[in-house]
């Protein structure tokens, strides 16, 4: 027991000493290190130093002149000696002889020239086109030929309006009737230009009744020839009547 007593006391001084220590090194470095310099510890930089040369002046470039080339030396007039003058000779040629056989002979007469006429270009044909046939005439159809057209046509017109009948219900109880005239413009193809009462029925519904079977029959069948290549007027009856 005695033995750990003393142990315990012996920490508990060593630990007062090292906190006492501590404490002055605090201390100390608190008295000291503001007062510590540290210019002298920094180095002072080096300075360079740089000297710029100017450039130099370019020395003159000089160009030797080319030689001159050498004049030719004229020749002296003594120096020059004419030149001695000769005459060619001439010399005569030898005559030729011929035999008095070949001299006695006279030359043979040149061949006979033969003519002839000069040619005369003919001058070229000329052909002239035949002109095309000329379109046959188309022959008018005289009246007697279009008034009997004209009544042919009606009665087919009449037929084909006459299958698109209706007698209004109002005229049969009534007892109307009568014959309705119409006058009909046709095309060459039988189309309806136009209708109207050319001769009214004397009653106004039967009127109206057979303009409406005129636009149920029409188109009408192709017209003669005789009425074909125009437009033409044309009347047809309707007839309205109780049986």
């Amino acid at each position: 027991m005695d033995i750990s007593i003393k142990n315990s006391s012996i920490n508990e001084s060593t630990l007062i000493w090292a906190i006492v220590c501590s404490i002055l090194l605090h201390l100390f470095f608190i008295a000291v290190v503001p007062n510590f310099k540290f210019d002298a510890i920094k180095k002072i930089p080096e300075q360079l130093t740089v000297e710029i040369m100017q450039p130099k002046k370019p020395e003159p470039v000089v160009v030797p002149e080319p030689p001159k080339p050498a004049e030719p030396t004229k020749p002296q007039p003594e120096q020059i000696k004419p030149l001695p003058k000769t005459t060619p000779k001439l010399e005569p040629k030898p005559v030729e002889t011929k035999p008095e056989s070949m001299q006695s002979a006279p030359p043979p007469p040149p061949p006979a020239v033969i003519t002839a006429a000069p040619k005369v270009d003919a001058p070229p044909a000329i052909t002239v086109p035949t002109p095309p046939p000329e379109p046959p005439k188309k022959i008018e159809p005289s009246e007697d030929d279009i008034s009997a057209a004209l009544g042919q046509y009606s009665g087919t017109l009449g037929h084909a309006i006459a299958k698109h009948k209706q007698y209004p219900k109002i005229a049969q109880m009534r007892g109307w009737q009568g014959d309705c005239l119409l006058d009909l413009k046709i095309d060459a193809n039988g189309n309806v230009l136009s209708a109207s009462v050319k001769e009214s029925s004397g009653f106004e519904m039967l009127d109206k009744q057979a303009l409406e079977m005129v636009r149920k029959a029409s188109p009408f069948p192709t017209p003669p020839d005789a009425l074909r290549g125009r437009s033409f007027n044309i009347t047809v009856p309707v007839s309205f009547k109780l049986e």
